[in-house]
């Protein structure tokens, strides 16, 4: 026999309303296990578990809370998983839905407490969420409840990142593709066939291999993206969109193997860079040179992208604009172009 219940209701806005309902519910040896206020228009909506005394009914819980002018009361069993706290529970949820597609009716209806989720058309006082419809009988949805639940649908119907291809300049085909933690021994293969001055060039220090978490580190940027150049099974170069503490303005870098400079892959990256950049809202793009390092210049003017340098603690400040004029070719374009 269900002896936890879920009820949702609407108090006036006066100090000791909901103390009062509490206070009357402890009367009736009912223990109030847990407690959320949910913003509405106008006002907010107080949820409460609550295990009942032994004898206790749905109907009696209603009474006393309707006694102390509540309103709008409604009232579900109830079992521990609604002791979790919400952002938890959405979380969870998630996690479960990204893992298994198909569990996703289920992770909605879990973040909405609903009674269902099924597809379909709504109808009067169900929400529609794509193609899925959510029927909750014992409360309305709220609508802080179904930006939630939107926000979990659009994570996990999220598109995966595409895959561009292009040609090099002597017509070999590639891949630009997001970097992957499984891509560190590709990584790793692309910096051993490197040579020092190339590395130097990238990182401004003398070193003939690169350490393990500092590849780990290149696929797993805390606050950043990695795009691959890949050609058949090998990594060939890497560049990096990584946020800097101003909000418009993101770093980049770029990481072109010997054999393949002056091929143009380093524009196809750069152009990539700038296409998110533009998407993730940045207005301005910073590269750190060597003073008399020129080739992301020239990297950039191939891309069709404006850029302006400054000499800043010994090093070329190179500022990209990504919204510069668009190049003759596009440098990120299905693999049947040529880039330029």
């Amino acid at each position: 026999m269900t002896t936890t219940w879920r009820m949702r209701f609407e108090l006036s806005d006066s100090p000791g309303a909901l103390a009062r309902v509490t206070v009357r519910l402890a009367a009736a040896d009912c223990n109030v296990l847990a407690l959320q206020v949910i913003p509405v228009p106008g006002g907010v909506l107080d949820e409460i578990v609550v295990r009942a005394g032994e004898g206790v009914l749905p109907a009696d819980l209603v009474e006393a809370v309707r006694s102390e002018g509540a309103q709008r009361v409604g009232i579900t069993g109830a079992d521990l998983r609604d002791l979790v706290d919400e952002p938890t529970a959405a979380l969870r949820a998630a996690r479960a839905a990204l893992a298994d597609p198909d569990r996703t009716a289920e992770a909605l209806r879990q973040v909405l407490s609903a009674d269902a989720v099924t597809r379909g058309e709504a109808t009067e006082g169900q929400a529609q969420l794509g193609d899925l419809v959510a029927r909750r009988g014992w409360a309305r949805f709220t609508q802080v409840e179904l930006t939630r639940a939107q926000a979990l649908l659009d994570l996990v119907e999220a598109p995966a990142p595409a895959l561009r291809g292009v040609l090099s300049d002597d017509g070999v085909a590639l891949v630009l593709r997001p970097g992957a933690a499984t891509d560190e021994d590709a990584v790793a293969g692309l910096h051993a066939r490197c040579s020092m001055r190339t590395l130097f060039h990238r990182y401004h220090s003398g070193m003939r291999t690169v350490p393990r978490r500092w590849v780990h580190r290149l696929l797993n940027p805390p606050r950043g993206t990695t795009v691959l150049a890949q050609c058949a099974d090998q990594v060939v170069a890497l560049g990096q969109l990584i946020q800097t503490g101003t909000p418009d303005c993101a770093e980049i870098s770029l990481l072109v193997e010997d054999a393949w400079q002056h091929r143009g892959v380093g524009t196809a990256l750069l152009g990539a860079l700038a296409t998110d950049a533009r998407a993730a809202g940045y207005a301005e793009l910073v590269a750190w040179c060597l003073p008399t390092e020129t080739a992301l210049v020239r990297t950039a003017a191939r891309a069709g992208l404006r850029t302006t340098t400054r000499r800043e603690d010994g090093l070329l400040r190179v500022s990209v604009t990504p919204r510069g004029r668009t190049p003759k070719a596009s440098i990120a374009a299905p693999i049947a172009e040529k880039t330029r």
